[in-house]
């Protein structure tokens, strides 16, 4: 994981080029969708935050899911947790050495592999036959790029059963607009699958006499559920009220399609 010493004699080239994990402007999207599908467990990359010059994220692979932790850059320092390095070989010879972090939820993430930029790939492409002549009657303005967001995580939270109403820790994963729960974490097959554009709301909940404690409100069912500490069900509903916003607006442009297609 070493920074290679060969520098271009262009005073303005940022030394982070010379990091072959440094990904750019790869997006916190591109990341997500580039290590779950092409990355292993422990794989991570260095890619530009959009915080704001000299802010960067260290985005790693954890298992099924994918962390981002903010990296700073000030007057040639890099500022990464509670630590300070006073160069770039240094923040990436930490790294290398205590490849183990620590988030506020508790769970432990070990730096494994880092994901390399330059990937070998064949310059193929396929040759375009024929063109239909079947016209669809749309036009560039219908050409609408969308794509699901990811947004990712995974950990344990503490359900509240539906006809027995007792407590059971069940591991969750979120990926995409579906959150899973599955009687433990080596298990395959999940209990249930929610899809999130059918969730009204996501917020904390007091009635439970319990702490750390947030519900899904859904029509047919509130799920209750628990977190270790209150950062992690911080972060939770987060990234859950996040997918509500953009599951909305999903849900919105079907209902548009739909209708665009009923008066055709």
């Amino acid at each position: 994981m070493s920074v290679s010493s060969t520098r271009s004699s262009r005073e303005d080239i940022d030394e982070l080029e010379a990091v072959s994990w440094y990904h750019y402007d790869l997006s916190r999207h591109a990341a997500e969708a580039l290590l779950l599908s092409n990355g292993v467990d422990g794989n991570f990359l260095l890619r530009n935050s959009n915080k704001g010059a000299d802010c960067f994220a260290l985005s790693v692979r954890a298992k099924d899911s994918v962390k981002h932790f903010h990296v700073r850059r000030q007057f040639g320092k890099y500022s990464f947790g509670f630590n300070e390095f006073p160069s770039l070989q240094d923040f990436c010879s930490h790294l290398a050495n205590q490849p183990l972090l620590g988030s506020e939820t508790g769970n432990l993430i070990v730096l494994r592999f880092p994901y390399p930029r330059q990937v070998e790939e064949p310059s193929i492409y396929e040759t375009v036959c024929v063109h239909t002549a079947m016209q669809t009657g749309r036009h560039e303005t219908d050409l609408v790029p969308n794509a699901p967001a990811l947004g990712t995580k995974e950990g344990f939270l503490v359900k509240r059963g539906a006809i027995i109403k007792n407590w059971k820790q069940r591991w969750f994963t979120l990926n995409r607009y579906e959150l899973k729960y599955f009687k433990d974490k080596m298990f395959v097959e999940p209990i249930r699958t929610l899809d999130l554009t059918e969730c009204s709301a996501v917020q904390f909940d007091y009635s439970q006499e319990r702490v750390n404690c947030f519900c899904l409100v859904f029509p047919e069912r509130t799920f209750y559920l628990c977190a270790k500490s209150g950062a992690e069900a911080d972060e939770w509903i987060k990234i859950l009220r996040w997918k509500l916003v953009r599951g909305t607006k999903v849900n919105h442009e079907r209902t548009v399609t739909m209708n665009n297609q009923r008066t055709e």
